[in-house]
This record gives structure tokens, C-alpha cells and sequence, in this order.
């Protein structure tokens, strides 16, 4: 009989044993918890419509040196959040000179529906409603609102973000991968700089940036380029086939690389928070690259459904470097497909990941993160002492399964009840591997129930279903069931990334 074999049956056994009956009391969160996902970022140096329906904040980075004016939109069409969301990280960016001004979301009514236009109203293409003579008036109060911002301002440059349902080399008729500016001439070698820059990243040269000629009437662009001599472009990322997470950090790129021609750069194109001050709660990254599933049901489950979450952002596999996680408290891998993770980061990000649990940061990985956490693949990441059992069988099917709390886990989830029924999807089953230079997982709960759809029954039921360990000066706690998606028991995964940021 193997030593891994011994292990495991030696873990079945340890798990299958009765609970304690102690109960913990339902909620008893730790003294010293911190807010999840807060961060001290600048206040909005004002509102546009506030009160109304299209109330929404814009910011002013204000160096306090001599130097050019830069506003930066996104979120104009509804359906394209890579720039809302690129503009909602850039707004914390430090500057050598000069002001940067940002308006994350101009269209808060359609990002919110998800509709490109602006709902119920009868000039509804938001970027065909600026002037396009001297003496014409913006159509409609949002247009209205941001053009007097502009005028305001004056700025000398202005990107404004969207995106294309396809890329431009492979469809004519479509603008993704462009930059698109209202003068060409006047923006030419700034534009073909930032160009150059973001397509350093794409290797696919169907997917990379080119310069178009000219922006359309009656967008922000082009009449801030025409009637008020503004260095004006916009940017479009495409949409199919690429991670919202890899569109954000291009919309980055590109306005970095301006800011640096301009000589305002003061941080990396990858800042992603704004610096540590008092009052910061625990900064979370969650991994959304090639290999994760869908992550809204995580990260509300984590944010306790807060839509203003700052600190909590999502990070692709270009992402996942020191420089980056440095910035986090807690990394969080979700569930997808756990080799895929591990090949989208590659070796190092798996050793960046390491590093960053090994010097004092937290892991929470559920279901495929928590296969990547194990000691059992070659591709894992070997910070919790954890085989993967059974792994023949892996594809079980999905569905509600009983899982007994142990002692430790109702204390930690701050749950009345020892058995619960969890949704589960192919997780893990967890057990013992031996390895000496890991310390021994503590086990939070088991699986009763078992799931059998498409394998033989029996495997599943005393195994490891949640587990928690130490590696090096960090913590590290998984999930092998989706709290997450079970209604009534999401805070599980609040109380984990607490546990997993030392609070």
C-alpha cells in the first residue's frame, strides 16, 4: 500500500469522526476585523447631475506642478465597462505635473443595464450628442453636463474609452483595437507611441491597435478636438474572446504611455489601488484571467454585495507579478478549470503567488482554486499539504451536497448549525499528502453527502471539504463547494478572506 494511499485513509478516518456538539454562536466576528474592500482614495472633486438618475462622480489628480491637463472618460456606452472600469483604477494614479481628470462613468443608467444607450430617452447614443457646430447645444442632460465639464476644464489632451464588438483587422466594418483621434495630425506621434506600447503585449498581430483617421461627429472626441482644440482621441478595445480584465489593463497601457510622453508618469501602468493609509480595509485581489469562471457571485459574496467596493479588483494572468500583489492583502483564485490558472499565470506567477503567501499575504482559493493550492499536481501551488483524492473520478456532476462543519469551521463562519447543504461543482477531494516542509492543514468541514452523477458512488463522503494552513508568514484557506452560490451562507467567503488577512 502506498504512503500517499495511507494518508488518505488516515484522513478519512481522522474526518469521519462525530463533531463536537459545542455550538458557536451564529455571528461572532473577530474584534479586530477590518472592512473588506476599502480603501482611503480621493473623494470625487464633484458630482455631475447630482440628485438625478445620471448622478456621477468625477476626480481631479492635481500634482500641484506646471504641466498639461489630461481628462480621461469611459463608461459613455453602457455596454463597454473596460473603460469604466480602467478609468476607476486611474483615477488613483499619482503625477509628476500637471492635473489628470477622470470621469469613470458617464453613463451610470447603462452600465448599470448593461445597454450601450442611454435608457428611456429620445437622443440615446450619449456619443453622438456633443456639439457639432460652434453654436450647437449638447442633446440632453448627461451630454450637457460632461460638455460643460470639458469646457470647464479645458483640457489639452482627452481619451475617451469604449470598445468594438470586433477588431478592426479582421472587420473592416468595425473599430476594436483602434485609436481613433479627432485630428490625426495633431495627436499622430503620441498616438503611434501608445500604439507601439499596448501592442508590445498582444502577440496575435490580428489583435493589435492601428491608428485610424478620424472620430465620428457628434462624439465627446471629436468635438471637443473641433470646437474647442482639444488633443482629443478615443480608444477602443474589442470584445470577443477577450477577458474584461485583459480589455481594462489595454485601456491602461495606452493612457499610461501618454501620461509618460507627457513626462506625468509616476507609477506603473499595473496600479491598481491607491497608496496604504489609515482607515484601509483589506485590499483583495481576485484572479479573473484564462481559466476562471464567471466572478460575480465571489466577489459579491466578498464585498457583502457593496457595488463601491474599491479594494477589491480583478487581476489577469499579466497581472499576477509581485509589483502587483504587493498592493493586495488576500489573493483569490475562483472556480473554472484549476490546471488552466496554473498555465495562464505560468511558472512565474504560480512562484509570484507563492512569494506572496510565503512573506505574510493570504490565499483563498474555492473549487478549482482550491485544486491549484494543493501539494498534488504538477502544475499546483504547493502551499497547502493537500492530495487531491480520487482524481480519476474528478467530473462527479454538480448539485447540493451535505457538508459537516467540524468546531473549527463553525467558529470561523460564525454558523449555529453542524450539517448544511453546499452547491458543489467537480471540486476537490481533499486529504493529507505528507510533505515535510508544509505544515498540516486544520480541517473546517467534511463531506456527509456525496455527488455521483457521472462516477461511482462512495469516494466522497468523510473527505476534507474545507480546510485552512499556514505557509510560511501566510495564510491560506479553501474551499472545495461554492458557498458563494448558496443562498443564505455567502458571508462564508467574507469570513474567509478575514481569516485568510490575519483579521
Amino acid at each position: 500500500m502506498t504512503r500517499r494511499l495511507l494518508l488518505a485513509l488516515l484522513a478519512l478516518l481522522l474526518v469521519s469522526m462525530p463533531a463536537a456538539a459545542a455550538e458557536a454562536p451564529r455571528a461572532a466576528p473577530a474584534a479586530a476585523s477590518s472592512p473588506v474592500g476599502v480603501v482611503a482614495s480621493a473623494k470625487p472633486a464633484g458630482i455631475l447631475l447630482e440628485g438625478t438618475r445620471w448622478a456621477t462622480p468625477y476626480y481631479v489628480i492635481d500634482s500641484g506642478k506646471p504641466g498639461p491637463t489630461v481628462m480621461v472618460t469611459g463608461g459613455v456606452h453602457g455596454d463597454e465597462p473596460a473603460g469604466a472600469a480602467a478609468s476607476g483604477q486611474i483615477r488613483h494614479w499619482p503625477i509628476a505635473r500637471g492635473k489628470l481628470v477622470v470621469l469613470p462613468r458617464a453613463n451610470v443608467p447603462g452600465l448599470e443595464a448593461n445597454q450601450r444607450r442611454l435608457p428611456d430617452v429620445e437622443d440615446s447614443d450619449l456619443n453622438r450628442n456633443f456639439p457639432q457646430t460652434d453654436d450647437a447645444k449638447p442633446l440632453g442632460q448627461p451630454a450637457e453636463a460632461i460638455w460643460d465639464l470639458v469646457c470647464r476644464i479645458r483640457p489639452d489632451w482627452l481619451i475617451d474609452m469604449h470598445e468594438s464588438a470586433n477588431f478592426r483587422k479582421k472587420d473592416p466594418e468595425k473599430v476594436g483595437c483602434t485609436i481613433i483621434p479627432a485630428v490625426a495630425d495633431r495627436v499622430r506621434p503620441q498616438a503611434q507611441a501608445m500604439i507601439q506600447a499596448v501592442n508590445a503585449t498582444i502577440a496575435d498581430e490580428e489583435r493589435q491597435f492601428i491608428l485610424l483617421k478620424s472620430a465620428v461627429k457628434g462624439s465627446l472626441a471629436r468635438s471637443a478636438g473641433d470646437r474647442l482644440g482639444v488633443r482629443a482621441m478615443i480608444v477602443e478595445t474589442a470584445r470577443p474572446d477577450q477577458a474584461l480584465v485583459l480589455r481594462t489593463r489595454q485601456h491602461r497601457i495606452v493612457v499610461h504611455q501618454l501620461l509618460a510622453e507627457l513626462g506625468m508618469a509616476a507609477c506603473d501602468a499595473d496600479t491598481l489601488l491607491p497608496p496604504r493609509r489609515d482607515g484601509d480595509g483589506i485590499r483583495v485581489a481576485i484572479y479573473a484571467g484564462t481559466g476562471a469562471g464567471p466572478g460575480a457571485q465571489i466577489t459579491a459574496a466578498i464585498s457583502g454585495g457593496k457595488a463601491d467596493a474599491d479594494g477589491i479588483v480583478t487581476l489577469g494572468e499579466a497581472e499576477v507579478r509581485p509589483e502587483v500583489l504587493s498592493q493586495f492583502d488576500v489573493m483569490v483564485f475562483p472556480g473554472g478549470s484549476g490546471s488552466k490558472q496554473a498555465g495562464a499565470i505560468a511558472e512565474a506567477g504560480r512562484e509570484a503567488v507563492r512569494n506572496f503567501v510565503r512573506r505574510g499575504g493570504g490565499y483563498f482559493g474555492t473549487c478549482a482554486g482550491a485544486y491549484l493550492a494543493t501539494s498534488h499536481y504538477s502544475w499546483s501551488l504547493n502551499i497547502l499539504d493537500s492530495a487531491s483524492l480520487d482524481t480519476k473520478h474528478w467530473k462527479r456532476g454538480t448539485g447540493k451536497v451535505e457538508v459537516e462543519l467540524t468546531e473549527a469551521g463553525r467558529r470561523l463562519f460564525g454558523y449555529k448549525d453542524t450539517t448544511l447543504d453546499i452547491y458543489f461543482a467537480n471540486g476537490p477531494l481533499l486529504g493529507p499528502d505528507g510533505e515535510p516542509d508544509i505544515p498540516d492543514f486544520e480541517t473546517l468541514a467534511v463531506y456527509r453527502g456525496d455527488m455521483a452523477k457521472n462516477v461511482p458512488a462512495g469516494a466522497m463522503p468523510g473527505t476534507v471539504a474545507m480546510a485552512r494552513g499556514r505557509f510560511g508568514e501566510g495564510r491560506v484557506i479553501v474551499f472545495s463547494p461554492h458557498p458563494e452560490k448558496t443562498a443564505g451562507i455567502e458571508a462564508f467567503s467574507r469570513r474567509a478572506v478575514e481569516w485568510a488577512a490575519g483579521r
